[in-house]
């Protein structure tokens, strides 16, 4: 029996009635075990605070924690409230940097899936003005592989890769930029050569306004994005309720529902459970009883 945990997130926005109405679904395995992470505090929906952002802090910890001890095979997370989180002492960009750090994992990736788009990040929650210059051949190569392992979980068949331009119509030839030139398409000729697999293919760099159309036709069963957005626009425009962020490297599974908090919408009964769904789902597909 597969045991996955279910953290609730920030109290005060939709993640505990999504919880609630993704295990009252049907939509889930009836042979696993699911337990939700984290103490009952008071708390009023629609106004995170300094309470609630530590309560879900206090669940991440334990959520790892037991991950680690072997006593959960996967953990989900909701969402939380990263001002609130910083303002309590919470030291990192996001849920993924905060697992790869309590678990010592220096390789590690952001990745997301929902539909027929499957996306890895060489660079994530940093400033656009930035991302050119963080860059490097190795990182690409690095999370290039994390993708290809991911995949290989997922599918039997051989994985089928699309490497991402940087730049409009991927530089064109070097005349909106000599990125791909430089960086990427080096670091796609190392990836394809560590590739035992022959049939396995990566491709690119391929002009991002239309390799996310190729992908969605079928072309490519994922797409390697050089930075946040030129993932998350697509991904979310093609699956917004139903896509999941999974973080590649670690010891156990780690997923969660790709939105927020929704503070707005808290507690009125719209907010929907597909992508909570999604994510359990998920960490159950890639999870390995021990």
């Amino acid at each position: 029996m597969k045991r996955i945990g279910i953290t609730l997130g920030d109290l005060a926005g939709i993640g505990p009635e999504i919880v609630r109405a993704a295990l009252a679904s049907g939509q889930l395995s009836k042979t696993a075990k699911y337990s939700v992470i984290g103490e009952p505090i008071k708390y009023s929906l629609g106004q995170p605070t300094a309470e609630t952002a530590r309560a879900a802090l206090e669940a991440l910890e334990e959520g790892v924690a037991r991950a680690r001890r072997g006593e959960i095979d996967g953990i989900v997370t909701g969402p939380i409230h990263k001002a609130r989180m910083y303002e309590i002492g919470f030291k990192f960009p996001g849920q993924t940097e905060f697992f790869a750090d309590r678990c010592g994992v220096k390789n590690f990736a952001m990745c997301l899936t929902g539909g027929k788009i499957t996306v890895a990040l060489v660079t994530t929650h940093i400033q656009l003005r930035d991302v050119p210059r963080s860059l490097k051949q190795a990182e690409i190569v690095r999370v290039g592989l994390l993708l290809v392992d991911f995949l290989r979980c997922r599918s039997k068949t051989a994985p089928r890769i699309a490497v991402a331009g940087l730049n409009p119509h991927a530089g064109e030839s070097g005349k909106l930029g000599r990125e791909e030139i430089e960086i990427i398409a080096p670091a796609v000729a190392e990836l394809q050569s560590k590739i035992e697999d022959r049939k396995s293919k990566i491709e690119g760099p391929h002009p991002p306004d239309t390799v996310f159309h190729r992908a969605v036709e079928g072309e490519f069963d994922a797409v390697l994005c050089m930075y946040h957005d030129q993932g998350l626009i697509p991904l979310k425009l093609h699956a917004f309720h139903s896509g999941v962020n999974v973080t590649l490297g670690l010891p156990f599974p780690r997923t969660s529902p790709d939105h927020g908090t929704a503070f707005a919408i808290a507690g009125k009964g719209i907010a929907r459970p597909d992508s909570m769904v999604a994510a359990i789902r998920l960490a159950l597909e890639l999870a390995q009883p021990k």
